[in-house]
């Protein structure tokens, strides 16, 4: 998230915040999507991380950007955090480790957010070459330690480093080591979110097997093929995890705000300041009744912010988005939206897509989300692996571009976007597992390879 919100309209019930969430319900000719993707900064030189301070830092980063665009900062305190685009919607941020991410402006097609990611990386690339930094495709950091990665200045990520150890052995990791590629779309009415909510979070594991990409750390394998996906399982099981209560009867709005009313909050923003409530409930909040904050009720922005807060592998706001993959290469990063655009942007698609997962028990779903970080494709579905699942994901995926037939100027669909996952499919190989072989080959047991092979 590039910026918290602040909005100090005052909530009272939980009948707003249920309101709230449905106004995100669109008609369809109004749907969007929103890519974000993250990035690993090191230095050309030595392979090494990128502070925050100093003449080559993100900093100087962050402001050759603001020149080169003309987009506003975002500030806290005399800070600069990132960089907002004010017409467009788009903006830059940081996460805590220094990965640097784009999140994508609300676009129509897959062809105008290729432009968008193609635009972004030759513009970071014309600001941060001069400055000897070059940028990683990958979903994990895989050569610094903890320790040797920088922290970046920014009020919620104290509370977040402050609180993660006492709910997970991961969290950390998460925070400053992982990258991601996810993709923000809209509902059109509550049983449309339902459905698209189910689907999503069913074949969230075959995104992460597909994209799994983040078999290193400090510079050996680490046993995974997606690590990022694995580091999930153990952050703070409170707030992430495959949301087993989205499959039960009467799941909806109200269901998920009451799900978001008792994950612990990591804090409040008061002004510039934030506010550290880490571990009470937005319920009490809600009903003045808040320890850390008393007299104080909450507003709309503590709601929405808490809502970022919150990391189930689908995550609702008042759109959904889609959390399950490793960041990667260029053409990676494209994929993954035309993979979701494809499977709950087209009826047919989206409709075929619950037939394949409705019947799954919550145990196998589980189980199958469980097996993809160390197996990806390899793993084990009832009589098949998730090999077989993506290849049926990724028919219905390309039928529903077919039937989408938003073309680019060369008169091509949106299909051409799925080739990378279509030679995975066939390969039955995920982009870790061709890293590994790599690695134990030409790459003689050393990652610093990776930082030409995976550079933007």
């Amino acid at each position: 998230m590039a910026r918290d919100t602040l909005d100090a309209t005052p909530i009272s019930s939980r009948d707003e915040l249920v309101a709230w969430m449905e106004k995100g319900n669109k008609p369809q000719s109004a749907f969007r999507i929103g890519t974000e993707h993250e990035k690993i900064p090191f230095t050309l030189s030595r392979h090494e991380p990128v502070p925050y301070e100093g003449p080559k830092g993100i900093r100087a980063l962050l402001e050759g950007m603001r020149m080169l665009l003309g987009w506003e900062p975002i500030m806290e305190g005399e800070t600069i955090i990132g960089l907002a685009d004010v017409t467009g919607g788009g903006a830059i941020s940081l996460e805590p480790g220094g990965q640097f991410e784009l999140s994508g402006a609300p676009l129509c097609t897959i062809h105008e957010t290729c432009s968008e990611l193609n635009a972004h990386l030759a513009q970071v690339r014309e600001v941060a070459t001069p400055l000897g930094i070059g940028f990683l495709g990958i979903g994990m950091s895989p050569k610094w330690s903890r320790s040797e990665t920088p922290v970046m200045p920014k009020g919620r990520y104290k509370i977040m480093s402050a609180y993660m150890p006492k709910v997970g052995t991961l969290g950390l990791d998460m925070m400053f080591r992982t990258c991601t590629v996810q993709v923000n779309l809209d509902f059109s009415s509550e049983a449309d979110m339902v459905k698209k909510m189910r689907v999503g979070l069913a074949l969230q594991p075959i995104a992460t097997a597909l994209f799994a990409n983040s078999p290193f750390t400090e510079g050996k394998p680490n046993g995974f093929l997606s690590f990022r996906s694995e580091i999930w399982r153990d952050t703070d099981n409170d707030r992430s995890g495959m949301l087993p209560f989205a499959f039960e009867d009467g799941f909806g709005f109200e269901r998920y705000v009451d799900y978001a009313l008792d994950v612990p909050m990591y804090f409040v923003k008061r002004g510039d300041a934030y506010v550290d409530v880490a571990g009470s409930s937005f319920r009490d909040l809600l009903a003045g009744r808040n320890a850390m904050l008393p007299g104080e009720t909450a507003t709309l922005s503590d709601w929405v912010n808490h809502l970022s807060t919150i990391f189930p592998e689908v995550r609702l706001k008042r759109f959904l988005e889609m959390r399950g993959a490793d960041a990667g290469p260029w053409a990676k990063l494209c994929a993954l939206p035309a993979f979701w655009v494809g499977l709950l942007y087209d009826q047919e698609s989206l409709d075929a897509a619950w037939e394949l997962v409705k019947d799954w028990t919550p145990e196998e779903r589980q189980k199958l989300r469980d097996d993809v970080p160390r197996l990806a494709l390899a793993a084990p579905f009832r009589n098949g692996t998730a090999r077989d699942l993506a290849r049926r994901a990724l028919a219905l995926a390309e039928a529903g571009l077919k039937r989408r037939a938003r073309l680019d100027r060369q008169g091509r669909d949106e299909t051409r976007f799925l080739e990378p996952l279509e030679e995975a499919v066939l390969t039955g190989r995920s982009p870790a597992e061709l890293l590994l072989e790599h690695y134990h080959t030409d790459w003689n047991g050393s990652v610093e390879p990776a930082f030409t092979a995976l550079a933007y």
